[in-house]
């Protein structure tokens, strides 16, 4: 049986920082997740409990909150459940492992039809149907032109190759030379040096999988967030619907100028403030655009992305950093996606979102 606390009214809050630029490290945007929970109620020895499952996974953190019912739930069975679930993900999505599943792969330079599992067929159908609808600005293939950047995992030296480089190593990407057998589930890569980096929707793979085993499970009010990733079904400890917490970039001290809430929905942020470099008095984003080969230019600093799939929400986030504040904001409105973006300005920083992200603003 799980740990009883008997405090009431504690808070539990999950800050994410991310610094914005480095001319404003004081500026943070933050991902608060804000529950208030831990309060015990007894009557006729029926009550409940918020649950905490913690870890790391593929490279960053995880956390879980799960309301039981009648305050029992069997945490080191649950805790072992998620493990596998996770660990069957990195060992089949990976490109960091030799041996998983997608790295075989990646490594197999062939065109022949090749079998793959479930969940890695599921994951880059899905993937291929962002990039569809995005016109190429999510794309799993990307990943030669990240590292002939300098911001991928070979770390290579930050350069600025040619338009005839660039061109060259586009010849090894692109979503479209993915082809998939639906029946038999299967891909072929047209093209056998083709290499496909999930890590642009995995986590949001992951958060809908154990969302489904919660489900099964019979739960009903959870909170699930890997490396930011967020999903909310239900209600806290409080009977509140799960809320999020995004700072105001534009202030010093950590003040909150949203309070989302997440009612039965995923969250995803993607920004454009963490990695570059800076060559003649150019900086240079991490964030490649699929089409054209190179770093994006826009001001866009931030956008965050709600879904009733964490899947749909993690790859769209990406696929909205690369097309900039309009061109986002333009497709968006045109899926009734809800999206909230942060523009960096030359002095301050301004908030954007479109008339499908309001309904989800609780202050």
């Amino acid at each position: 049986m799980s740990t009883l606390y008997n405090q009431d009214n504690i808070a539990s809050i999950i800050q994410l920082n991310h610094y914005l630029t480095k001319k404003f490290l004081s500026m943070r945007i933050s991902v608060l997740i804000i529950s208030l929970i831990i309060t015990i109620t007894a009557c006729r020895h029926n009550y409940s409990e918020i649950l905490e499952i913690n870890g790391l996974t593929m490279g960053t953190t995880y956390s879980i909150k799960i309301k039981t019912d009648n305050g029992y739930a069997d945490k080191k069975r649950i805790r072992s459940d998620i493990e596998d679930i996770l660990s069957g993900i990195n060992q089949s999505m990976s490109t960091y492992t030799k041996e998983s599943e997608l790295s075989i792969i990646n490594f197999s330079k062939t065109s022949d039809w090749q079998s793959v599992s479930k969940d890695l067929f599921t994951i880059i159908d899905d993937a291929n149907k962002i990039s569809i609808k995005t016109e190429g600005a999510f794309d799993i293939t990307i990943g030669p032109l990240v590292n002939l950047w300098g911001f991928g995992p070979d770390k290579v030296e930050n350069k600025i190759p040619s338009d005839q480089i660039i061109e060259s190593v586009k010849e090894n990407t692109g979503f479209q030379k993915i082809l998939l057998d639906k029946l038999n589930k299967k891909i072929l890569k047209s093209n056998p040096n083709l290499y496909m980096d999930l890590s642009g929707i995995a986590k949001g793979f992951a958060v809908n999988k154990i969302a489904l085993y919660l489900d099964k499970k019979g739960f009903k009010n959870y909170l699930i967030e890997i490396g930011g990733e967020l999903m909310g079904k239900g209600r806290n400890k409080d009977k509140e619907i799960w809320q999020i917490g995004i700072e105001n970039p534009n202030s010093n001290s950590d003040t909150i100028r949203h309070i989302v809430q997440l009612k039965n929905m995923a969250m995803a942020t993607s920004g454009n403030y963490k990695k570059y470099f800076e060559k003649d008095g150019i900086r240079y984003s991490h964030t490649i655009n699929p089409v054209t080969g190179k770093p994006i230019k826009h001001k866009l600093a931030s956008v965050t992305v709600l879904d009733y799939s964490a899947t749909n929400a993690d790859a769209l986030a990406t696929a909205f950093m690369v097309l900039g504040p309009e061109k986002a904001l333009l497709l968006a409105n045109s899926l009734k996606i809800p999206i909230y973006l942060i523009i960096k300005n030359d002095e301050y920083f301004e908030e954007k979102y479109n008339d499908y992200f309001a309904p989800f603003i609780f202050n």
